[in-house]
């Protein structure tokens, strides 16, 4: 067999994988691989400070690996604007995979530029505070999947980054965008 067509047919062969993983993604409603049992547990902060913001972590697909894009992640904020001083971001992972959550300030550049090393990682030296605690406040391991963390932070107003940075998450588009005024 000559070597272009040896390649038409590893392409013709990846492309049904890829439309097969769709059309289970498509068919299935919480996304191909998800967990359909999966429950959030309702645990919180019991006297939050100032605004709270509620965050939603989640994935859907297969695993991750390297910086090649198997699962789709997300980040989304309710609300995406608060007055400055004290705000709480209660980030709660619906998703099947660990996450983390951070606060820092937008880059120069814009939300999503920031350079990502070898290890799938930022810098994380500007955070201004983290939630990676499974049904606690601040820094831990991991926000385990159906559960929640959070951090209360002392926002100026300005433009800030609300990221995952498990290996290869915040490269993969788990970012947003965060207004104080």
């Amino acid at each position: 067999m000559s070597h272009a067509r040896a390649r038409l047919l590893v392409v013709i062969g990846a492309f049904g994988v890829i439309l097969l993983g769709t059309m289970m993604a498509v068919s299935s409603p919480r996304g191909f691989g998800a967990r359909e049992s999966l429950r959030v547990s309702h645990c919180g902060p019991t006297n939050p400070r100032g605004t709270v913001v509620h965050v939603t972590l989640s994935d859907h697909g297969g695993a991750m690996m390297g910086a090649g894009n198997l699962t789709m992640v997300s980040l989304v904020s309710s609300p995406t604007v608060a007055s400055s001083g004290s705000v709480t971001f209660v980030a709660t992972n619906v998703g099947a995979l660990n996450h983390e959550f951070l606060v820092l300030p937008a880059s120069p550049d814009g939300v999503g530029t920031r350079p990502v090393g070898t290890d799938g990682r930022i810098d994380e030296s500007s955070s201004l505070g983290e939630a990676s605690t499974s049904c606690g406040q601040g820094v831990g391991q991991g926000i385990s999947p159906g559960t929640s963390s959070w951090v209360t932070v002392q926002l100026a107003p300005g433009n800030y980054e609300l990221l995952c940075d498990i290996p290869w998450h915040y490269a993969n588009g788990m970012f947003a965008t965060f207004d104080v005024r």
